[in-house]
């Protein structure tokens, strides 16, 4: 099962449902994730198992990315030691700040991404016009209700300039939040049906003129922070009354002097979780309809033909 955000083909409208695989059935009573996420986790899990709303055909469905509403995109930044190594090496200057960050009780957190500035399956992420080596980082993203609850799983890209935030570490906002810099999706795997996130194997894939220009696997199993840490970090002193998603890290990123390239597509797959799709643009030109999107889903312009 995974809960599905999605375009009516009934009503052309945003809905919200569980997924078999086969057939969407609405979520009666619930127009989007942040309904969902209000809820304390047990009766989540109530709500999805007895889903009787209208249905439809997977098939005939358009995904929309799962954050709605208020939610946010928050993201932890070196929890594997192979994010903690390239960190250092586009950071000489601050190489220290990243080794203390590793080994530090307190985590690297920060804001990524508004629910409306989000891009899903099949549609687009930007590069900055402004840096020369930008790559995806693919990462397992918790989904948290306002209770702090771990209530599902889904795919992120987390979308850096290395070129910014190689200068000055203090940057990172730059380098990691604007507008394309954020890809969520293409669904949310709930948590009771995953029977262990430290052993969930993570590839990606970059093809660029129909060939494979960089690919690379890993594995949750790697990751130096506990889950249940990261979240009471995030919670310790902030409230996200519609829920949030919590990308937990890197562990694959491609060696420089590699960069993304206009027309590049990405697919980063989680087993048990699912495979986010996107093609890469320049500049936040290419992603305007995302403001007209914020009102109107329907309005979304996907990014892969």
């Amino acid at each position: 099962m995974r809960v599905v955000r999605f375009i009516s083909p009934a009503t052309g409208r945003s809905a919200l449902g569980v997924d078999d695989g086969e057939v969407i059935t609405e979520l009666s009573g619930l127009t989007g994730v942040a309904d969902l996420l209000r809820l304390p986790l047990a009766e989540v899990r109530e709500r999805c198992a007895a889903a009787d709303g209208p249905r439809h055909e997977t098939a005939k469905a358009r995904l929309l990315p799962p954050v709605d509403g208020r939610m946010e995109v928050w993201a932890a930044g070196v929890t594997y030691e192979r994010s903690r190594d390239a960190r250092k090496v586009e950071s000489e200057k601050a190489a220290d700040v990243y080794e203390l960050v590793y080994d530090a009780e307190r985590p690297e957190l920060f804001f990524k991404s508004a629910a409306w500035r989000v891009t899903g399956d099949g549609e687009s992420v930007a590069i900055r016009a402004d840096s020369a080596v930008d790559v995806p980082e693919p990462e397992l993203g918790l989904v948290l209700n306002r209770h702090a609850e771990i209530a599902g799983y889904t795919v992120v890209n987390d979308m850096s300039s290395r070129t910014i935030e190689g200068e000055n570490p203090l940057y990172l906002p730059q380098a990691k939040v604007y507008l394309g810099g954020c890809g969520v999706g293409p669904a949310i795997r709930p948590a009771w049906e995953v029977a262990d996130p430290y052993a969930l194997a993570i590839e990606l894939v970059i093809r660029r003129d129909g060939e494979v220009a960089w690919s690379g696997t890993a594995s949750t199993a790697q990751l130096h922070r506990r889950l249940d840490d990261l979240v009471a970090y995030l919670f310790r002193a902030d409230v996200f009354p519609d829920g949030v998603v919590l990308a937990t890290g890197t562990c694959l990123v491609p060696d420089l002097p590699f960069t993304l390239r206009p027309g590049d597509e990405i697919a980063i797959t989680i087993a048990e979780v699912g495979t986010l799709t996107s093609s890469v643009v320049e500049g936040k030109e290419n992603l305007a309809w995302l403001a007209a999107a914020a009102d109107d889903p329907a309005r979304r312009a996907p990014g892969l033909p």
